[in-house]
């Protein structure tokens, strides 16, 4: 089973920006597609972006297009996000997560087509 270890997090103030990583264990990584997941206290898990395994397709949630960023390094079993013009309501705690399968398939949002998940990182935007 895969570890996944998610840092980055911290307190920034509306309209900073923070980069989340998020390294993986084993030698499969470059195998899977990979996502990142929000939770805000409170509220349902919710979706924020996702990379195939090879990097060239990426996925976002509306609410982060045009501000954040998906990417990932295979040959550190590392996958990123970049958080740019962070809102306050963009604080929640952030998985990242494995797929089962290299590519999208289906609805880019089920969290039950991944697998292993990480302890997650507190993302908080104060106003």
């Amino acid at each position: 089973q895969v570890q996944l270890v998610e840092s980055g997090g911290g307190l920034v103030q509306a309209g900073g920006s923070l980069r989340l990583s998020c390294a993986a264990s084993g030698r499969t990584f470059g195998n899977y597609a990979m996502g990142w997941f929000r939770q805000a206290r409170g509220k349902e898990r919710e979706f924020v972006a996702a990379i195939s395994w090879s990097g060239g397709s990426l996925y976002y949630a509306d609410s982060v297009k045009g501000r954040f960023t998906i990417s990932r390094d295979n040959a550190k079993n590392t996958v990123y996000l970049q958080m740019n013009s962070l809102k306050p309501e963009d604080t929640a705690v952030y998985y990242c997560a494995r797929r089962r399968q290299a590519v999208v398939v289906g609805v880019v949002g089920d969290p039950f087509k991944y697998d292993s998940w990480g302890q997650g990182t507190q993302v908080t935007v104060s106003s």
